[in-house]
């Protein structure tokens, strides 16, 4: 919600004639409930009658100048009022027309979960351990990192190819990671800061309330931090995976996608949420559920605005750097 102080104009706001209400309330009425002069209305435009203006003041002496100023006043309110109501109502600039067939959203989701981010992104240790005749085959050894790097790869891969299949011919998927017509003025990288400041701030702001309600827990970073002290190989391979392949994968997926897809026929708010519940699902971590759910929401909004999936990556990039830093120095 946007607050706004008007400010504060010499001449006083007299109340207009009833016949000024019917004719300002003709030229108006098109304005507000016409999309397309919504978008490019002005409102210097009216064509209002003469007798129409004259009667703007209510005042028995008239003065040529007094009807003049508080039509520019009233014309002044309007243009403000209607200029909230352009921004509010254009904030997100995703595109209706997406370039995949709206049916096709829910089978082409369970298709990746079941077969690609549930089997190599949960499962692929396990089948890696297998291969190499190892009961278990931990994360923090070289072998771990390295097969988790390409585990990561596969999942990616798989994800660009199923999106590049189910997509309309007349459409290319490098058009995932380009902006929208409708989003050129908007500076994607003035979006991933604003974007990244809200989501730390968010994030360690819930951090700070839930150990105040619940108590302080553990760091469950142990694992990481073996990682990252590990080996050059395996800190290398956890920064790729974590601050690149991830990223890419998951933007690609549950924004890119997801989101694009529900926005097409839901308001931009239902579907930054409905997106953010399942990338937050698909993480599998009840304990982190609701910071997950808070991240989502943030990179979808930045996507919404944006219109460019390069802002919502570059957040989500930088975000999982910081904790890998943070790791690292605790």
């Amino acid at each position: 919600m946007i607050v706004v102080r008007l400010p504060t104009f010499g001449c006083p706001l007299h109340p207009p004639s009833a016949k000024f209400c019917r004719d300002f309330d003709k030229s108006l009425s098109p304005l507000l409930f016409s999309p397309d002069t919504a978008l490019s209305y002005s409102i210097f435009n009216f064509k209002l009658s003469s007798k129409a203006s004259l009667k703007c003041c209510c005042i028995k002496n008239e003065i040529k100048e007094q009807p003049i100023k508080c039509v520019g006043v009233f014309y002044k309110f309007l243009e403000v009022q209607l200029t909230l109501i352009w921004v509010n109502r254009d904030f997100s600039v995703l595109a209706s027309d997406i370039p995949w067939e709206s049916e096709s959203l829910w089978s082409t989701m369970a298709m990746y979960m079941f077969n690609l981010h549930i089997p190599l992104g949960y499962g692929g240790m396990s089948v890696a351990a297998y291969v190499l005749n190892q009961p278990v085959l931990e994360p923090q050894t070289q072998v771990g990192a390295l097969s988790l790097l390409v585990f990561q790869l596969l999942e990616l891969s798989g994800a660009l190819f199923l999106l590049s299949r189910t997509i309309k011919p007349q459409h290319d998927l490098l058009t995932l990671f380009k902006a929208k017509k409708l989003s050129e003025e908007r500076n994607w990288l003035l979006a991933s800061a604003l974007g990244l400041g809200f989501l730390i701030l968010l994030v360690f702001s819930t951090l700070l309330i839930a150990d105040r309600l619940f108590g302080a827990k553990a760091a469950s970073n142990s694992i990481m931090k073996e990682i990252l002290l590990s080996s050059n190989i395996s800190k290398t391979a956890s920064v790729l995976v974590n601050c690149i392949i991830a990223p890419l994968t998951e933007e690609a997926v549950y924004r890119g996608f997801l989101l694009t897809s529900l926005a097409a026929t839901l308001n931009w708010q239902k579907a930054v949420v409905i997106s953010s519940a399942i990338f937050s699902a698909a993480h599998f971590s009840v304990d982190n559920f609701l910071q997950l759910f808070i991240i989502g929401c943030v990179l979808g909004c930045s996507y919404c605005w944006s219109g460019n999936l390069r802002s919502s990556i570059v957040i989500h990039s930088l975000y999982n750097a910081l904790i890998l830093l943070m790791t690292i120095l605790s």
